[in-house]
């Protein structure tokens, strides 16, 4: 399968995925930064506002990701070819990152949904600290994923199939007849 049209397929379509979460992490991290300067209410307001529908964009596009990744390590496996070390490492990335994002991001996720826009919580700085540093680390880890699957979705194969290979010089073919190499060596 490593090569087949379905393998092809598998890989572009875990670029895609993991390239739009990848793009989508990073812009939520631009607009989490950018919302440090503002108060805690509008702070609030714009978490919540986030919250509304970017959860279900990280779900449709990490789990699709995360499963194409693994169904390219796992056939490669499973067929007893060797897979590389780009694709094994973008796929301990993302599974990386659903681990933080189940940990850290997603509890606080669900505890920003019932803080009141006139009233957030006194710790409110604390908890938005603790979920943009998460957020900043699973960031840095998608994108390094996402390298890691162009890497290895560019790179030339080790495998002898591939071109014809130069022959050992005991086995060149012989020049033409008429050549003036042939005339001179015979062969």
């Amino acid at each position: 399968m490593p090569n087949s049209t379905v393998a092809k397929v598998a890989r572009g379509a875990g670029l895609l995925f993991t390239g739009v979460f990848t793009g989508f992490l990073v812009a939520v991290l631009v607009l989490e930064l950018s919302l440090r300067g503002f108060d805690r209410h509008v702070y609030t307001q714009v978490r919540q506002v986030e919250l509304d529908s970017l959860d279900k964009l990280a779900v449709v596009t990490l789990l699709p990701a995360l499963i194409t990744t693994a169904l390219l390590v796992a056939a490669t496996f499973r067929q007893g070819g060797r897979t590389s070390w780009w694709m094994l490492t973008a796929l301990t990335l993302l599974v990386g990152i659903l681990a933080l994002t189940l940990v850290i991001n997603m509890p606080i996720n669900a505890d920003q949904l019932d803080w009141r826009v006139q009233a957030p919580p006194a710790d409110w700085a604390s908890v938005r600290d603790r979920w943009q540093i998460a957020h900043g680390v699973r960031t840095g880890a998608a994108v390094l994923a996402f390298g890691a699957l162009i890497a290895d979705a560019t790179r030339t194969p080790d495998s002898p199939h591939q071109g014809t290979p130069a022959a050992p010089p005991h086995e060149l073919p012989a020049a033409p007849e008429d050549s003036p190499l042939h005339q001179r060596t015979g062969r």
